[in-house]
């Protein structure tokens, strides 16, 4: 798609800056956004440019960042007014084009190919310009800009320089602005795969390009075809309307503990507990898992992942609660202790999907039909006495965090991409 114009407008700091914005007293200190420590959640996921001057990084612990800030303040996230400013910005971007494809809660693709013609003459770049401003005036935090032909130099762009600037990447500026640059400024590509690329001696964007792409996909398969391609400026995927539905493709829920847990009652309960909001959320999108996946956290913040497919979709607390709690016991100690868990219900179908539908011809199906009644029964008393009226017998344990009606999520999962 030659001619295209796309822009990648990013948040600077945004938990951080929409702190500043509740108070801006937090402008002339260095500062932090953290979960509360006595919970175990005292993990950094945002730092304004005072606290970053004094090598605070996003995943530090609350003690790391003391020991490099002695006088650094810890706010907790306020989640709703994150995704409340983020519809605010989102506003602002959709009055210059409805192909606004949000990449995050503080980041989002524009194309504003169909529209140039609306703007008088200005360039892309004056565009660009003019939204960082009215963010910046309308809104009080700053945006940096990426302007590109696809969406992966733009994505580029927008990391190059901050915060709030422009900076523009067309094919002509690729090989001078985007090649010297290291792989991993590239999108996708993690550090698994950056650290093989250094096993070829491939370490800029550029000698990615420059590389054989039989040598690079032998190494890292349809990921590294995809890179090589990237490199090589081959990226037509489209930036979607603001207005699409997005499709589900997974729900999960993870939750860190106030204190390490391990044993099977403890592990129990914790899984059952967080199957509990995660099929309460396919239940209202109308969705069904085709499988399970569970991850594991220890105490040193080592993660460990395992999934399985079931025999038939489900969106019963019960059955993936059990699959999850079978996952872990097959493939975990659970008698060491356990930092944290994640489950995950994967390979969505649709509850019409025909293939999805139960069957009465034998025991498992009448118990599955049964346990079906039990959950609609559940569900319909919850949406007139709230969630908290019925649960599942799973024992309370508030000493770790569990079964006490809080959202527990993993910092680190929810840690926002900064500069």
């Amino acid at each position: 798609m030659a001619g295209r114009i796309i822009l990648h407008c990013d948040c600077n700091g945004y938990y951080a800056s929409v702190e500043e914005l509740l108070r801006p007293e937090l402008k002339q200190v260095p500062m932090a956004v953290a979960g509360d420590p006595k919970s175990r959640h005292g993990v950094i996921v945002a730092k304004n440019a005072l606290a970053k001057k004094f090598g605070v990084q996003t995943g530090d612990n609350v003690y790391t960042a003391r020991q490099k800030c002695r006088d650094i303040v810890f706010v907790t996230p306020h989640h709703d007014l994150y995704h409340q400013i983020s519809q605010r910005v989102n506003a602002i971007y959709l009055d210059y084009t409805d192909l606004v494809d949000p990449f995050g809660i503080d980041e989002s693709f524009l194309d504003l190919t169909p529209t140039m013609h609306l703007f008088h003459g200005k360039g892309p770049k004056d565009i660009a310009d003019e939204i960082r401003r009215r963010v910046r005036e309308e809104i009080g935090i700053t945006i940096s800009v990426g302007v590109s032909f696809c969406r992966v130099f733009a994505k580029v762009g927008s990391d190059y320089k901050k915060p709030d600037a422009t900076t523009v990447i067309m094919r002509e500026d690729v090989a001078r602005v985007a090649y010297p640059l290291p792989v991993s400024a590239m999108l996708y590509a993690g550090r698994k795969s950056t650290e093989r690329l250094e096993m070829l001696g491939i370490t800029t964007i550029g000698a990615l390009a420059r590389a054989k792409k039989d040598l690079v996909v032998r190494f890292l398969g349809a990921a590294g075809e995809q890179l090589w391609r990237y490199a090589n400026s081959m990226d037509d995927e489209p930036v979607r309307s603001y207005y699409t539905p997005r499709e589900v493709k997974s729900v999960g829920r993870g939750m860190t503990f106030r204190r390490d847990i391990y044993g099977a009652d403890e592990v129990r309960c914790a899984i059952f507990a967080l199957a509990d909001p995660v099929c309460a959320s396919l239940r209202h999108e109308g969705k069904l898992a085709g499988g399970v996946s569970v991850q594991v956290k220890d105490p040193n913040f080592k993660s460990r992942s395992k999934q399985v497919l079931l025999k038939k979709p489900t969106h019963l607390q019960k059955e993936v609660a059990e699959t999850a709690y079978e996952l872990m016991a097959k493939n975990w100690n659970i008698n060491l202790p356990i930092r944290s868990i994640t489950v995950t219900c994967i390979d969505l179908c649709d509850e019409a999907t025909p293939n999805s539908q139960m069957t009465m011809f034998d025991e498992v199906d009448q118990r599955r039909e049964k346990q079906e009644k039990i959950e609609d029964a559940m569900a319909g008393i919850r949406a007139k006495m709230g969630r908290g009226a019925i649960r599942f017998g799973y024992y309370r344990n508030e000493e770790i965090g569990v079964g006490d009606g809080k959202r527990h999520g993993d910092p680190q999962a929810e840690a926002e991409e900064e500069e």
